[in-house]
């Protein structure tokens, strides 16, 4: 193999691009397929395909904090996007993504699901009211699947009313008939199983922590053959992988913006006749900073 060849054939492409074109493609959002998260996609495909019935399958989709799940989700969606259906009663939303507010509100849930599908309706409503608005409309187009990211926001607060939004969620899913995916940390799932019914009607599904193993050496080829860089940086190497999981704390988010800061100095910083690479020193000048060291650093400011 040519060291061209160890890249990707986009990756090829942007390689004969100016310095900053490829530092601009390096820091674009991109998907990275790997085992665990294909799983997920898969179970979501049957959800989205599951017959209407009296009492639909919902889950919830569970990870620490930056370790890829809004970015699953969101590539799911990409897989299924919505389209107006011009022959058609209503619109085609075979995945309606949405975010739950940063408070414990359900009323305000409501309002976000009828924002995003353009609905009319009046922001002081009664929270009985807007939830008959939101059957309407959702009845009212061809809609596959409801993902809730951030789930954990609004299961937030005392255990009654944990179980109230829950409880809520559940019986919009009941009257709409179709699956609800909640996305969040092990905060939401504490929630849940809580109560018995709630646990048995909101399968969990765990994106667990990279471990340093031979799927993490699969990512990281997989990461670094997509990074336009004109030398192999070899990240699969004992060391390097070492060093990187250390760093990243085995999350992918952290993994991500990392290798991509690394990236980013080795353009900027290469000296004519190096080699052009991610390396130990491009780790340690790159400016990132471990998630567990952020608030030492910060208290020091």
């Amino acid at each position: 193999m040519t060291d061209k060849e160890r890249l990707s054939l986009k990756a090829r492409e942007v390689l004969a691009l100016p310095n900053e074109e490829r530092i601009r493609h390096i820091l674009e959002d991109r998907w990275v397929g790997y085992t665990r998260a294909n799983e997920i996609i898969a179970k979501l495909e049957d959800l989205l395909d599951h017959p209407k019935v009296g009492r639909m399958p919902n889950m919830l989709i569970i990870g620490n904090t930056n370790n890829g799940k809004s970015h699953l989700v969101e590539h799911f969606l990409s897989l299924h996007p919505a389209t107006d259906n011009p022959v058609g009663a209503g619109i085609i939303v075979p995945v309606l993504l949405i975010e739950a507010p940063d408070k414990p509100d359900i009323s305000h849930l409501y309002s976000i699901i009828l924002d995003m599908l353009n609905a009319p309706y009046k922001s002081n409503d009664k929270e009985e009211i807007k939830l008959k608005q939101v059957i309407k409309v959702l009845n009212s187009i061809d809609l596959g699947i409801i993902v809730i990211d951030e789930i954990h926001n609004l299961i937030a607060g005392p255990l009654l009313k944990q179980r109230a939004y829950l409880n809520a969620i559940r019986y919009l899913g009941n009257k709409i008939k179709r699956s609800i995916v909640g996305v969040g940390t092990v905060e939401a799932l504490r929630a849940i199983q809580v109560d018995s019914q709630l646990s048995n009607r909101f399968t969990p599904v765990v994106l667990p922590a990279w471990g340093l193993d031979k799927e993490f050496l699969r990512l990281l080829a997989s990461l670094e053959s997509i990074i336009p860089l004109r030398d192999p940086s070899n990240l699969i190497d004992k060391t390097m992988a070492m060093k990187l999981h250390a760093m990243s704390e085995g999350t992918i988010g952290e993994l991500s913006t990392l290798i991509n800061n690394a990236a980013v100095w080795a353009i900027r910083n290469t000296k004519a006749g190096e080699p052009e690479r991610i390396d130990i020193n491009a780790l340690n000048k790159c400016g990132f900073i471990p998630p567990s060291l952020r608030k030492e650093v910060a208290r020091k400011l």
